[in-house]
């Protein structure tokens, strides 16, 4: 008995040994970094793989994993092993929260408005056909009114005065934007175009939906094929290799100017009415809404966020000083800019179904 009993402690206390080298990382109380897993939208790839912004959530004691989708397409994915969902808006947010129960409310925090970027000699082209307004070399508005009215009438980049001297201003103007049946832009951007189509109005009913198609398709088809996310076709714009006018986040362009990189003869147009992309964090579990949290009111994470050019909730003076030096660029204030508010999921959903089809 006792030689059974010492086999049994001399185990016990390699038993705790072992287990004492092994530490569970997400036990309470553990000092090793918490693994949280979540399934983002592609535009904020960049910001979760900086460095600094690594460090920044391992000093507070967390590990982010995450896998880039689509923010509509969360919707059809099997998100049971996630910490947390972060599409790029509130709609798809809502969708997710309503699918799994979340019960505990969703974050933002942060966001960035649609804008269009355009070449130098493009913009000017757009002012002098009324289409838009310049504030400068780099900045000006685009007037969705007059852009929608052309695109009722088919109207080509060569029927406006200026442009037979740009050869590569050819077929019908357009904007060119993401698959709204699984990407967040294009989605909001005929959120955007619907509201001014509908006479000021957030389509709500089958009557706005039956309103607005036409135009909204007329938007869509005429673009072929679409990507699923804006990384794509901003990617090409910058390169020389894209469409004349780009539908973007202007997080992306400010994170490459607060980056010091060379945008070129880029035009920043803000739509005359547009609508924000809240990027909306849905936590599944407590360390997925410590993650959400902590971006929304941790000094660091919020300044590495305006270095991704990222808008924080409630942050215009932080924003606008750190932006500064690039004010021919960014509308920093959004002044006469109007923000539109976004129709229903349901409704959101039939509209692209709509315009696609």
């Amino acid at each position: 008995m006792g030689i059974v009993l010492a086999v049994l402690l001399i185990g016990g206390v390699a038993a705790a040994v072992v287990a004492g080298r092994e530490p569970d990382k997400n036990a309470a109380g553990s000092t090793a970094p918490k693994t949280v897993r979540g399934v983002i939208g592609s535009e904020k790839a960049d910001f979760f793989a900086d460095p600094a912004v690594v460090k920044a959530l391992a000093d507070k004691g967390y590990t982010v994993k995450t896998e880039t989708s689509g923010s509509w397409a969360m919707e059809e994915m099997d998100l049971a092993d996630a910490d947390f969902a972060f599409p790029s808006s509130t709609a798809p947010a809502g969708a997710l929260e309503k699918k799994y129960k979340v019960s505990t409310g969703i974050l933002r925090p942060f966001y960035s408005p649609l804008v269009v970027v355009a070449h130098r000699s493009t913009a000017r082209i757009l002012a002098a056909n009324g289409l838009a307004t310049l504030d400068g070399t780099s900045r000006g508005t685009l007037r969705m009114g007059p852009y929608l009215d052309a695109a009722r009438a088919d109207r080509t980049w060569q029927q406006l005065k200026g442009a037979s001297a740009h050869a590569e201003l050819g077929g019908t103007i357009s904007i060119s934007s993401t698959d709204p049946e699984t990407s967040n832009s294009g989605a909001l951007y005929l959120a955007a175009a619907s509201y001014v189509a509908n006479g000021g109005k957030v389509v709500t009913d089958a009557a706005g939906l039956a309103r607005t198609a036409p135009v909204l398709k007329k938007l869509t088809v005429v673009q072929g094929a679409q990507q699923t996310s804006s990384d794509g076709p901003f990617t090409d714009f910058v390169s020389g290799a894209g469409q004349p006018l780009v539908l973007v986040y202007e997080s992306q362009v400010a994170a490459l100017l607060l980056q010091h990189q060379d945008v070129g003869d880029l035009v920043v147009l803000y739509p005359d009415t547009t609508v924000n992309s809240d990027h909306t964090l849905v936590p599944f579990t407590d360390n997925g809404r410590a993650i959400g949290q902590l971006l929304t009111t941790d000094k660091t994470l919020r300044a590495l966020a305006i270095r991704h050019g990222f808008r924080p909730q409630d942050g215009t003076a932080e924003f606008s000083e750190a932006t500064a030096p690039y004010a021919a660029y960014l509308n920093r204030t959004l002044a006469g800019v109007y923000q539109a508010a976004v129709p229903t999921t349901e409704i959101l959903h039939e509209m692209a179904r709509r315009a696609r089809s």
